[in-house]
Parts: structure tokens; C-alpha cells; sequence
């Protein structure tokens, strides 16, 4: 393969984005929307940090893609597929995901080997019957060791037992198994005691780096943006409002992000004051 073939493939945009609308409640005094026209494209490989405020439509992006709701228009491109109309569980063959609360997305009253066999389900494994092969429950017990939290010798545990910080870590172990096309992390720490959240977000990087996973990963967190990632996307009532690449990254702290989002909300009550000021001029 030529040099030029071989950029483009690293380059290429798995996920592609184009003109998303989206409106829960529409018409009504509790209409929502969360995304007015979103256009992103994600290269194969990229880490992207996604940061917003509430209502934003950050976490709505996510669900977007998993297929969570339908989109009222635009197109969703994911691995050359436009998945737009695919059902939530189809999709769910090209991604993985992690919750902010760590009692979902498992099974609380199951094993962890069970919780693995569930979640392999989105490959080529079927039902229960391959956890209690020697070999892979070999495989699982080393991969969970790495997790240094002790849990390699509890594969008969119910997972809702443990605490957040080790099912989160099972969580994002079990998301990543089968390599997905697409990781989702949606404020999968927020949750967290700190401590474990730095235990949780330092394996999401391991895991991410190692696998060279496209992740999408929404936070609050100004320090994890910086920290993490080689991407930054900025949204703000159903926008992107900045889109930092790797290179404007690597120059920001967390200082200019908190500025960043300031001037917004600067900008939106001056905006607001001189409304007040045109409607009591003309009333």
C-alpha cells in the first residue's frame, strides 16, 4: 500500500454527522432542543472530548448515535453505514458504551462471567455457554487482574455487590471486549468518588490508547479535557460552539476553557438585557 493510500486510511471519517435536528416535546410550553443542526465528522482512531454545559446536548449527541431515540432529520454515517433508521440493538454491534450511573448497562443480580457472556453477545459469541470455557474464563480472569481491584478471583459474584468504582471498571472492560467501532463514554466517572474516578479514568486511557479505540467521551470535567483526548468539542444549546483539534489542544488549560465558556455566558446576558431594553422601549 502506497504511503498516500495509508494516510487516507488512518484519516478517513468514521463517523460523519450531517445537519442533526432533534426536539423532544415539540410545541409544547416543555419543548426541548437539544440539537439544532449538528455537523461532525470523527476520524477512525480520534479521542474526543465532548464539554457542555447542562442542556447543552451534549449527552444527547451520544444517545444520538447509539440510536437511543430517532433523529427528526440529518443523516448518521458510522463505518461507512448510515445508520440513521437503525434500531437501537443493531447498532449496538459497531459500539460500545458506558453510563454515568454504575448500575446500568448490567445485569446487577448476575455473575461478572455472566455479565461478560451478556455482553459479548454483540460478537460472534452467543448465550452463556462460552464463559464456561477454561480458556476464556482464563482470558477474562487476566484481563480483570490488570484492574489491580482483586476481582479476578470473584468471577462468581454478583456484580451489583461491588462498589461504583468496580463495576465501573467491569463496565468499561466489558464495553471494550469485542473492540467496538465506536466508544461512548457518557460521564462515566460523575458518579464516582474521586478516587475512583482517577482509578476509572486512567484505565479508560490505557484501554483506549491501547486498542486505538474512536472514542467519544462527555464530561464536566475542565481537567479531564485537558488531560485526556486529542480533540475538544465545545457544545452549547445544541451547537458546537469551539472545535479544538490535537494541535490547539495540546496550547489550551483548563483556565482558557473556563474563559471560553464565561464569554458565553457573558455574551447571552447582554444579549438578554438589551432584549428587555427593546421590549420596554415598545411597549
Amino acid at each position: 500500500m502506497s504511503e498516500h493510500k495509508s494516510q487516507l486510511s488512518v484519516n478517513r471519517a468514521l463517523v460523519k454527522l450531517d445537519n442533526i435536528y432533534k426536539t423532544f416535546h415539540s410545541g409544547t410550553v416543555n419543548e426541548v432542543r437539544p440539537m439544532r443542526g449538528i455537523n461532525l465528522d470523527i476520524e477512525e482512531g480520534a479521542f474526543v472530548i465532548v464539554l457542555g454545559g447542562n442542556g447543552s446536548g451534549k449527552s444527547t449527541l451520544l444517545n444520538a448515535m447509539a440510536g437511543s431515540f430517532p433523529i427528526d432529520s440529518g443523516r448518521i454515517e458510522l463505518d461507512g453505514h448510515d445508520v440513521s433508521k437503525w434500531p437501537e440493538h443493531r447498532r449496538a454491534s459497531l459500539i460500545g458504551r458506558v453510563f454515568q450511573n454504575p448500575f446500568s448497562g448490567t445485569a446487577p443480580t448476575m455473575s461478572i462471567l455472566d455479565n461478560f457472556s451478556l455482553a459479548a453477545k454483540r460478537g460472534k459469541f452467543r448465550g452463556l455457554s462460552w464463559a464456561h470455557s477454561r480458556h476464556l474464563q482464563d482470558e477474562l480472569r487476566d484481563r480483570i487482574r490488570e484492574l489491580k481491584m482483586g476481582l479476578e478471583d470473584r468471577l462468581d459474584c454478583a456484580i451489583g455487590s461491588l462498589s461504583g468504582g468496580q463495576r465501573q471498571a467491569l463496565t468499561l472492560l466489558m464495553a471494550t471486549w469485542l473492540k467496538p467501532r465506536l466508544l461512548l463514554l457518557d460521564e462515566h466517572t460523575a458518579a464516582l468518588d474521586p478516587k475512583s474516578a482517577d482509578q476509572v479514568i486512567a484505565l479508560t486511557d490505557e484501554i483506549v490508547a491501547r486498542e486505538r479505540l474512536t472514542t467519544l467521551m462527555v464530561t464536566h470535567s475542565m481537567q479531564q479535557a485537558i488531560n485526556l483526548g486529542d480533540r475538544i468539542v465545545m457544545m452549547h444549546k445544541g451547537n458546537v460552539l469551539h472545535d479544538y483539534n490535537a494541535a490547539q489542544k495540546r496550547r489550551l488549560r483548563v483556565d482558557d476553557l473556563l474563559s471560553r465558556f464565561e464569554n458565553v455566558r457573558r455574551r447571552e446576558l447582554l444579549d438578554e438585557n438589551a432584549a428587555e431594553l427593546l421590549r420596554a422601549r415598545y411597549i
